[in-house]
């Protein structure tokens, strides 16, 4: 019988730390089914989800616990991939002045719709035409059955200024 397993990596970055990952992975049988990954602000970030036989899992958590004698710290947990979701997928870019409070103020109105943020990845720009920052984020949603896109639209909309932000759905 095959676990299903997420692994959660944190550490300050350096080469080879998927690497180390992946070879305790391969050893004990895994397959390495979809992960993500980031470099940010000196420091590494990765989920990864992996699957291998059950027998093998008390030994790949042991392999990955020595690993954490390197400075990484992992965190493995089960993972339930049976799990039927009823959502319909929706990507949102966003795009407007920076200012404090804009991911809160964001992810508070998708809440309130009781979105899910499946991903979100966001930035500071400069503006082209001046040196003000702007914020803009890609969000990957999954909307729950009644929730369509015009809901997610309206709500931004709706949202009293100083938060102007372009809408862009695919």
């Amino acid at each position: 019988m095959q676990s299903s397993l997420v692994l959660t990596v944190l550490s300050s970055d350096r080469a080879g730390l998927v690497k180390s990952i992946a070879e305790a992975v391969k050893a004990h049988h895994g397959n390495w089914q979809e992960s993500r990954m980031v470099h940010l602000a000196g420091q590494f970030a990765g989920l990864a989800h992996v699957t291998l036989p059950q027998e093998n899992v008390a030994d790949l958590k042991q392999a990955l616990q020595a690993l954490q004698n390197d400075g990484l710290q992992i965190l493995v947990t089960n993972s339930d991939t049976t799990a039927s979701r009823s959502i319909t997928p929706l990507t949102l870019e966003l795009l407007g002045l920076d200012r404090p409070g804009i991911i809160h103020d964001i992810t508070r109105q998708l809440a309130a719709l009781n979105v899910n943020i499946e991903e979100l990845e966001s930035e500071q720009r400069a503006a082209p035409m001046s040196s003000e920052m702007l914020f803009y984020a890609n969000l990957r949603l999954g909307l729950p059955d009644g929730v369509t896109a015009d809901d997610v639209r309206g709500v931004f909309e709706a949202m009293p200024d100083p938060l102007t932000v372009d809408i862009t759905f695919s």
